[in-house]
């Protein structure tokens, strides 16, 4: 992985990860559930005692800032929870796709950071809820995805979110370490 690839995937692409082509299994899913359930805490413990202008700056040249990144952890985040919402009620039910880029320029994307941090704790508490209660045979339930124009399990949206909190903050704290902010 170049160096430019390593600051954009920190901690690798989904699909390089240990568990990318598990199958559905009781030990794995409690672990990816626990990532979702820890993602706010972490999150909030690495973004602590930044100053504005270290929220403002993007965790690699072209990035996004890291009050960015915090805004679209919760913008995506929401879009997952009624995903799984949806292909639990539903049979096989198209999602909507957004553009995570223009999103991200929206004018709440000036809010504070902690307004975003405050609503991934009640959304993961949730979130959490609902996965925890999934019964197994449900896991293979689909929802199709009109961009990647396939059926996604919620098994493998499952192991999608959880590697995209833990992207995230890798980014991050690779950015704290690169400029010495209080690791």
């Amino acid at each position: 992985m170049d160096n430019d690839e390593h600051l954009k995937y920190p901690i690798g692409k989904q699909e390089q990860q240990q568990y990318a082509d598990k199958a559905f299994n009781p030990q794995l899913k409690q672990q990816l559930l626990l990532e979702i359930k820890m993602l706010p805490n972490t999150l909030e413990i690495v973004i602590q005692n930044l100053d504005e202008s270290q929220l403002q700056t993007p965790y690699r040249k072209g990035g996004w800032t890291v009050n960015q990144l915090v805004h679209h952890l919760a913008d995506s985040h929401i879009n997952a929870y009624c995903r799984f919402k949806y292909g639990l009620t539903e049979n096989e039910p198209v999602i909507k796709t957004y553009d995570q880029d223009d999103w991200s320029k929206l004018p709440d994307n000036a809010l504070p950071v902690n307004i975003s941090v405050t609503l991934l704790h009640a959304l993961h508490a949730r979130w959490f809820s609902l996965l925890n209660a999934i019964i197994d045979k449900d896991w293979s339930r689909t929802i199709f995805h009109p961009e990647l124009k396939k059926n996604i399990s919620l098994w493998e949206l499952l192991k999608m979110y959880a590697w995209h909190g833990k992207h995230h903050v890798a980014q991050i704290m690779h950015l704290k370490e690169k400029n010495n902010w209080d690791i």
